[in-house]
């Protein structure tokens, strides 16, 4: 268990160590992080410059213009860092500074609008060595504000901020430690983190479906998705205006059913929704209460399970829905697209049980006000009962 500081005491700690030198780019909610560290004193042996290029004009004769004028995306916070990196390392000179380890923290949000329309959302990242002669090592994530107010927003940007860039220092070697630590003296009520991405030599051994793993885990996101080469994908830009066809299972193993069940349902979906496989995108979803079916979640056998639906080619979500209702209420709010979900029969009888929604004002009406919307379509899986032997499909499958 790590001893959790204030951002104060952790910006102090950075300023202190005469070997920690770099700069700040921060865009679209003021100087929020650097602030801090002006603040805790001696923080002239720390910060090489901080800017905040506010102006589209001036940022893009800095970093170079973007495509479609979007200016919160990954791309532009890897330029950001790539770029600040490279002007310490030309215009400081390594023979002058022995031991020094450089970064660069930077961030592109944007805050919730005065209408109060949209939320908030941003990237955060920060490039850093962990000695002076090792390559560059990066921390990148994604950020959704639940907060109602600008300035409360800021605040919480800050000290993210703060604990990101004293968790490369101090838990590069524990990316769980540094995962958890992102939350000091933050509410998760208050901030979700839907993607995180380790790259460098401090995370060669670091497989990021893992961490994307712990943010479920740990309650910092309701889904994290992965494509099937591996590497953590941000929801929206997954998702975004495509047609979603999604299969849930425990996948352990994946079997012939499974796969059955997956083709002839999609194939349905596409005629149905008069769609292709282009503009729809096909998702395997695993809840955290399937993973924790026997206990607490085995990771190795986590692994296995994406490894192999991962060779298959599938796109994988991680999720902590366990009714289906929550799934299908989550991609609606990323997409305006037709939804369609295969599933067995047994589930489809879970999904009639009244008792999953107790936890619910409007109870199973309401429930099925998110399920069945408009666009969403259920396709059944036969089942074929063992003693009967009777086919059980959707025109003789009796619910509640």
């Amino acid at each position: 268990m790590y001893q959790k500081l204030t951002p104060k005491q952790k910006a102090l700690t950075i300023n202190l160590d005469p070997t920690i030198y770099g700069t700040f780019a921060e865009i679209g909610a003021g100087q929020e992080t650097v602030r801090h560290f002006f603040r805790a004193g001696g923080a002239s042996g720390t910060i090489a410059k901080a800017m905040s290029a506010y102006d589209k004009d001036f940022s893009d004769a800095i970093y170079g213009k973007e495509a479609k004028n979007r200016y919160v995306t990954q791309n532009r916070l890897r330029k950001m860092l790539r770029y600040e990196v490279s002007l310490i390392e030309e215009r400081i000179s390594r023979e002058n500074n022995p031991d020094r380890k450089f970064f660069s923290y930077a961030n592109t949000v944007t805050t919730i609008n005065f209408d109060k329309t949209m939320r908030g959302h941003g990237w955060v990242g920060i490039r850093f060595q962990v000695k002076e002669n090792e390559d560059y090592n990066e921390i990148v994530i994604h950020v959704k504000f639940n907060e109602n107010d600008a300035t409360l927003q800021q605040e919480t940007l800050g000290n993210l901020g703060v604990n990101l860039i004293f968790g490369a220092f101090h838990y590069y070697d524990n990316p769980r430690t540094l995962i958890e630590s992102l939350y000091d003296d933050i509410a998760k009520d208050n901030l979700e983190i839907d993607m995180i991405d380790f790259s460098g030599p401090a995370f060669a051994y670091v497989d990021n479906r893992l961490m994307s793993l712990q943010l479920v885990k740990n309650s910092m996101t309701d889904a994290v998705i992965f494509n099937s080469e591996g590497n953590n994908m941000l929801p929206a830009d997954v998702l975004y205006k495509k047609n979603i066809f999604a299969v849930r299972g425990s996948f352990r193993p994946v079997t012939k059913v499974n796969i059955d069940m997956l083709r002839n349902g999609l194939d349905m979906f596409l005629k149905d929704a008069a769609c292709t496989h282009d503009e729809t995108e096909v998702l395997i979803e695993i809840t955290i209460s399937n993973l924790r079916a026997d206990g607490d979640i085995n990771e190795r056998d986590f692994m296995d399970r994406v490894d192999i639906l991962g060779k298959l080619g599938y796109t994988v979500i991680i999720s902590n829905f366990s009714e289906y209702y929550r799934m299908i209420d989550y991609f609606a709010t990323h997409t305006n697209g037709n939804i369609g979900v295969a599933m067995g029969v047994n589930n489809m009888l879970m999904v009639f049980d009244e008792k999953y929604y107790n936890n619910l004002s409007g109870g199973i009406l309401e429930a099925f006000g998110k399920f069945f919307r408009n666009g969403m379509r259920v396709y059944l899986y036969p089942y074929k009962d063992p003693e009967t032997h009777e086919l059980l499909d959707s025109s003789n499958l009796k619910v509640e």
